[in-house]
């Protein structure tokens, strides 16, 4: 998946909007909870290729990484709640869309308490 595609994925998820949280950093996208502002997505460069920060169940997240390649632990982040995914990987866009709207839930706290 590129850059671009994930970004317009991340647009059209209800209740999200797309920021650059870095002065000077053109790079780096959020993709935010509109209301709370919280992050669910993080999207940045590491060595030269594009990356995707997002939360993820402990237990998910390890095995995640067990079977992907191309998913590691977050970089600059918890490595126990967050996971990296390179766009451009083993991981199938589908993966990479559930994940996102996983994290989405995760890091939206009236959705994950089932308030």
């Amino acid at each position: 998946m590129t850059k671009e595609k994930y970004l317009e994925f991340c647009r059209n998820i209800p209740g999200a909007s797309i920021d650059r949280p870095f002065n000077k950093d053109f790079d780096t996208y959020a993709a935010r909870h509109t209301m709370t502002r919280k992050w669910f997505a993080l999207v940045m460069k590491l060595d030269g290729k594009d990356i995707v920060n997002l939360k993820c169940d402990p237990f998910q997240a390890d095995f995640l990484r067990q079977i992907y390649k191309g998913i590691i632990p977050a970089y600059h982040m918890n490595k126990t709640h967050w996971n990296t995914v390179y766009l451009d990987s083993d991981v199938p866009d589908e993966m990479i869309k559930s994940m996102t709207m996983e994290s989405y839930v995760l890091t939206d706290n009236h959705i994950a308490k089932g308030k």
